[in-house]
């Protein structure tokens, strides 16, 4: 079983975490789980960014895609776990997981959320630059785009990958689609809630790649995630509107 204790990360002399993003995720809290509710988007995108984790874990360590435990006897974090959408998949997939959001609220609604599934997850409020940890696989789906510092916040994911360790990224890319559906539609018709993304901290897959490199991480794959009429998000396809990167210590 999980604890319902929720150490804080101590109290860093810098940070990358932006109060006021910290606040507008943290007022989201309660809703995180609800498939219809604030969160929509990130249940729509989940099947999409999980599956292309498991291929990338599986390539990583020569893993079997039949396994059900590809990360049994690893240590894995995601970063800006919000409600702990990755984490509980994460788990399931047997490693031994933690999540780290600035919000603590979010941090509190994960770890209620994983105490009644039986989930032993460990979760901490703060930033990921003050973790003192490495971990085999590390995970930031959808927060880059919210740092105050993103060249500070990429080498905080970088320095938490242990030797032989992967990390595994998606965001938003700066582009007139994802200006148009990601900030302007998407806000409008409440798919999104309003204020959740500033177009302006989208990155290019270009920017993020050398921001990875300054950090002494080497991207191995770039791949789009785009929306299928037919199919929802998938993995695959243009990076216009969004991206999932994979990367390994150099």
């Amino acid at each position: 079983m999980s604890t319902s204790t929720i150490p804080p990360v101590p109290t860093p002399r810098a940070t990358t975490i932006d109060p006021r993003e910290a606040a507008h995720f943290g007022r989201l809290a309660a809703d995180w789980w609800d498939p219809r509710g604030s969160s929509a988007m990130l249940h729509r995108l989940g099947p999409a960014r999980l599956g292309y984790l498991r291929g990338a874990v599986d390539a990583h360590w020569g893993g079997d895609p039949a396994s059900f435990a590809p990360l049994a006897g690893r240590t894995a974090l995601d970063v800006g776990c919000g409600a702990g959408l990755v984490c509980e998949p994460l788990a399931r997939m047997g490693a031994a997981v933690t999540g780290v959001d600035a919000a603590a609220e979010n941090a509190a609604v994960a770890a209620a959320h994983a105490a009644a599934a039986g989930l032993a997850i460990s979760y901490r409020a703060g930033s990921v630059e003050d973790l003192s940890d490495t971990f085999d696989l590390v995970t930031c789906f959808e927060v880059v785009e919210h740092a105050s510092d993103q060249p500070g916040f990429v080498r905080g994911l970088a320095h938490a990958v242990a030797e032989g360790g992967l990390l595994v990224m998606s965001t938003p890319n700066r582009t007139a689609l994802s200006r148009a559906a990601l900030v302007g539609a998407a806000e409008a018709t409440g798919l999104i809630p309003r204020g959740t993304h500033d177009w302006h901290r989208f990155l290019t897959p270009e920017e993020l790649t050398a921001m990875l490199a300054d950090a002494g991480m080497r991207v191995s794959d770039v791949t789009g995630l785009s929306l299928s009429p037919a199919r929802g998000f998938v993995a695959g396809g243009s990076t216009a509107l969004d991206y999932l990167v994979t990367a390994t210590r150099t």
